[in-house]
């Protein structure tokens, strides 16, 4: 069962077992951010917490991070991950964002950043005012998953170091798996874990993920699963 706690008197995180999601509220409205993997109430969950009219947005696509998605008509959500959204189930009008596109809850703006690699839609959104970055699964301390259709680990590179580039504008990072919240520092330890990998440098051992065997590279500080 899901479990609602609050971060800040504006703010909430759903832990939806493995994954988790957000509530944002200004003062004209409030964003959801995801809507987990087994909850087809997650708009209802939101609406436990703020009485502003609700919207929706993907930081990306995945099957565990839409399965709220049937309670709205239309979602916030790069164009470049309409595949992955389709092909997960998603139903509903995409409203495009990218980068550098500012959605405005009320004196609450978030900036949306392109971080394609873990998916090639993969948004993170920077909570300007609040210093926090919600980075979807790009940024965890868990296993990334970096196999399969959609996947690019010279692209997730890039994405990390452009969210590097940033880290001065926020002090944590809200990830949808593993520990929360996690520290800047992080991303610069994951573009170096990436980097081996992508050089040969990371033996991995195969594991069974869903019945796909994979690869799984695991460090002290996350894994990435390829």
């Amino acid at each position: 069962m899901a479990e609602t706690i609050m971060i800040n008197n504006n703010t909430w995180r759903i832990e939806d077992g493995m994954v988790r999601f957000f509530v944002l509220e200004g003062e004209e409205k409030a964003l959801l951010i995801d809507s987990g993997m087994n909850t087809p109430d997650a708009a209802e969950l939101a609406k436990a917490v703020t009485k502003k009219p609700l919207e929706m947005l993907y930081t990306h696509a995945d099957r565990d991070h839409i399965s709220g998605n049937a309670a709205f008509e239309k979602c916030y959500m790069s164009p470049a991950e309409e595949e992955n959204f389709r092909e997960a189930g998603g139903t509903g009008t995409i409203i495009p964002i990218g980068e550098g596109d500012i959605i405005d809850l009320g004196n609450r703006k978030l900036e949306i950043i392109d971080i394609p690699g873990h998916t090639p839609g993969s948004v993170a959104i920077l909570d300007i005012g609040h210093r926090a970055l919600i980075a979807g699964d790009s940024v965890q301390d868990g296993n990334i998953f970096m196999f399969g259709k959609f996947r690019d680990l010279g692209s997730y590179i890039e994405s990390m170091e452009k969210l590097l580039s940033l880290k001065d504008r926020f002090d944590e990072v809200y990830p949808s798996h593993g520990t929360f919240p996690v520290q800047p520092g992080l991303i610069d330890k994951l573009i170096d874990g990436a980097h081996q990998i992508a050089d040969g440098l990371s033996e991995g051992k195969p594991v069974d993920i869903f019945g796909h065997q994979v690869m799984l590279h695991k460090f002290n500080y996350a894994g990435f699963l390829c």
